[in-house]
C-alpha cells in the first residue's frame, strides 16, 4: 500500500443527511491510520476547487471533528457546479473566457499537491470527479478519486442504498406527523405532502411507509374525532406509476365524503410531463439548472396537483407542504451512520492502495461493498414498485398500482 501525503474532501450537489457525518468519518479514519496525513476541504464543492478556496483540517479541528455527527447540511459548503458546463462556470465568474474549467481544477489539485480526492455527492458529482481523474491521468498526474454516494432519492445505479436516504425518509415521516393535524383545521381538507424525488419514487414511498409505522404506534380515540382514517394516507403518487387524475379523483372524492379530509403523498417528479407540456403550450420557458434538470421548485408540482384535484374532490381548503428541505438537512440517524462508517472505512482502504471508484453495495456484484467503477455510475435508477412492502401499503390504502403511462390532465 502507498500512503497518501495529502487528501482533499469536497461535497457537491444538494444536501443529504450524510454529508456532515461523512466528512467527520473520513477525518476520524485518517486520524486513526496516520494523523500526519494532511487534509483539506474545498469550500463549496467544485467552486472552491476552481478558485483554490479550502479549509485546512488543523489539529484543533481533528480533536473536535466528532461534532460533525450532530449536524446536518455540509459545514464545508455545497454548490451545483458542473465542470464541463463552461458557459455556466464563466457566468458565475469561476473561470475566464477561453479557459477550460477541468484544466483549472486539475491545475489547482496539482498546486495543492493532492494525492487523494474524496467526493461526496450524487451521480453528477462523482462522474465529474471521474472525468477530472481521467483528465489528470492523461496529462501525467496520478490522482486517486474516491466517491461516496449521496442522494436522498436513492436512485444511483448500481448502488443498493445511497447515504442519507434512510434519514431523509424518517425525517419526512416525522414532519408529516405534525402537518397532518391540519386535517381538522377546516372541513373537507386536502393536504398534499410533496416529497423530493425527481425521477425516483423511493423517498416518497419510504417516507409514507415510515409515517404509517408511526400511526401503528399511536393510540386513537374515535369518540372525539381522533380516528386513524383522518390521519392516514389516501394516495401515493410517484414518477414510476401511472397518474390518472380522473380515476383517482373519483376514489378520493369518496374518501373526502367519508373522512372529511384527504391526505396525499406525492413525489416532486410526479406529473412533471403534464406541467411541462402545459408551460410549453402557453409559450412559457421551462426553467433548468446548470445540469439541464428542470427546476422543480419553479414549476411547483405539488401546487399543480392540488389545483387539479381540489375542485374534482370538493375540497374547501388545500394545503401544500414540502418536507424536502426539512428532511435533507437533518443529521444522519443511527442506521445511516452505520452505513456511512462502513463506506468510509473502505474508502480510506482504497485511498491507501490507490484504487479509484464510488463506494457502495454493488447490485451488479451480489450487493458486495466495493469501489464501483466510475463508468458504471449513473443516476435515474427507478424505484421498484413491485417490492412487497410497497405493494402491501398500496393495498392497505385502497390504491390501484398502475404502470407509468402518459399523465392525464384535466385542463
Amino acid at each position: 500500500m502507498r500512503k497518501p501525503k495529502k487528501v482533499a474532501i469536497l461535497t457537491a450537489g444538494g444536501l443529504a443527511p450524510c454529508l456532515s457525518s461523512a466528512i467527520g468519518c473520513l477525518v476520524e479514519r485518517y486520524n486513526e491510520i496516520d494523523p500526519d496525513i494532511e487534509i483539506i476541504c474545498y469550500r463549496s464543492g467544485y467552486k472552491g476547487l476552481l478558485i483554490g478556496d479550502a479549509y485546512e483540517v488543523t489539529p484543533e479541528i481533528r480533536k473536535k471533528i466528532g461534532l460533525l455527527h450532530t449536524f446536518g447540511g455540509s459545514p464545508i459548503g455545497n454548490s451545483r457546479i458542473k465542470l464541463t458546463n463552461v458557459e455556466d462556470c464563466i457566468r458565475r465568474g469561476l473561470v475566464k473566457q477561453g479557459e477550460d474549467p477541468q484544466k483549472i481544477a486539475a491545475d489547482q489539485l496539482v498546486k495543492d499537491n493532492i494525492d487523494v480526492l474524496h467526493t461526496i455527492g450524487g451521480d453528477d458529482t462523482n462522474t465529474a470527479a471521474a472525468d477530472l481523474a481521467f483528465f489528470l491521468a492523461k496529462h501525467g498526474y496520478d490522482l486517486t478519486v474516491i466517491g461516496l454516494p449521496k442522494t436522498v432519492d436513492n436512485d444511483v445505479y448500481p448502488i443498493k442504498q445511497s447515504l442519507g436516504a434512510w434519514t431523509a425518509a424518517e425525517q419526512g415521516a416525522h414532519y408529516f406527523k405534525n402537518i397532518v393535524a391540519e386535517n381538522n383545521a377546516n372541513p373537507r381538507m386536502l393536504i398534499i405532502h410533496e416529497v423530493m424525488g425527481r425521477n425516483c419514487g423511493w423517498l416518497t414511498a419510504a417516507t409514507a411507509m415510515g409515517y404509517r409505522k408511526l400511526l401503528n404506534h399511536t393510540e386513537w380515540l374515535p369518540s372525539i374525532g381522533l380516528e386513524r382514517s383522518s390521519f392516514d394516507i389516501q394516495a401515493i403518487f410517484i414518477p414510476e406509476m401511472e397518474l390518472n387524475i380522473a380515476a383517482e379523483a373519483m376514489r378520493l372524492r369518496a374518501a373526502m365524503d367519508k373522512f372529511d379530509c384527504v391526505n396525499i403523498f406525492v413525489s416532486e417528479g410526479a406529473g412533471v410531463e403534464s406541467i411541462v407540456a402545459e408551460l410549453c403550450a402557453n409559450g412559457n420557458e421551462v426553467p433548468r439548472d446548470a445540469f439541464g434538470h428542470i427546476k422543480l421548485d419553479a414549476i411547483n408540482p405539488g401546487k399543480w396537483l392540488g389545483d387539479q384535484f381540489a375542485k374534482m374532490i370538493g375540497s374547501e381548503k388545500t394545503l401544500i407542504q414540502k418536507s424536502g428541505y426539512f428532511s435533507r438537512a437533518s443529521a444522519a440517524n443511527s442506521e445511516d451512520l452505520r452505513l456511512i462508517k462502513s463506506c468510509v472505512d473502505l474508502a480510506v482502504e482504497c485511498a491507501l492502495r490507490g484504487e479509484s471508484g464510488v463506494i457502495g453495495h454493488d447490485e451488479g456484484h451480489k450487493g458486495m461493498l466495493r469501489a464501483i467503477e466510475f463508468a458504471r455510475i449513473r443516476g435515474g435508477k427507478p424505484f421498484d414498485i413491485d417490492i412487497p412492502w410497497f405493494t402491501e401499503m398500496l393495498i392497505a390504502i385502497g390504491q390501484t398500482k398502475g404502470r407509468k403511462i402518459a399523465v392525464h390532465s384535466q385542463h
